[in-house]
C-alpha cells in the first residue's frame, strides 16, 4: 500500500462532531502532557482512538465522579423499576431505590478496596 498525506494526518488529534478531541494511541504518549492540561483546564475530553475507534477516555475526576453516580441511580431506578409487584406510591419507590443505591455503593466500594489491596504475586 503507498504513503499518502492523509495518512499522516490520521495520526493527528481532531475534534469529532460530538467535541470529543480524538487522539490515536500511537500518538497519545507524546502528547500526554498536553492532553491532560487541556481537560484539565478546558474541558476537553479526549479519546483514545485505535485504528479509528475509540478505546479510552481522558477526563477530569469530577466527570468520572458523575458518570459513575449516574451509572449507579440509573441501575438502581432500573432494578426497582422491574420490581413485582411494583411499589404501590413513589414514596416507596424512592424508597426501594434508596436502598438498591445503598446496596450498589457499597458493592462499589467493596470492588475499589479489592482493586487497591491487590498485590500481585
Amino acid at each position: 500500500m503507498a504513503y499518502t498525506l492523509d495518512m499522516a494526518s490520521d495520526l493527528e488529534p481532531r475534534i469529532a462532531e460530538d467535541g470529543i478531541q480524538e487522539v490515536p494511541l500511537t500518538r497519545a504518549r507524546a502528547l500526554l502532557t498536553r492532553l491532560i492540561e487541556q481537560v484539565r483546564e478546558d474541558g476537553l475530553v479526549s479519546a483514545l482512538t485505535v485504528r479509528g475507534r475509540r478505546r479510552a477516555y481522558l477526563v477530569t475526576p469530577g466527570a468520572f465522579e458523575t458518570a459513575q453516580s449516574d451509572r449507579r441511580m440509573i441501575e438502581a431506578f432500573h432494578f426497582v423499576a422491574g420490581e413485582r409487584p411494583q411499589p404501590a406510591t413513589t414514596q416507596e419507590f424512592l424508597e426501594q431505590m434508596a436502598v438498591k443505591l445503598t446496596e450498589i455503593e457499597e458493592r462499589d466500594a467493596a470492588r475499589a478496596k479489592r482493586f487497591a489491596d491487590y498485590e500481585p504475586d
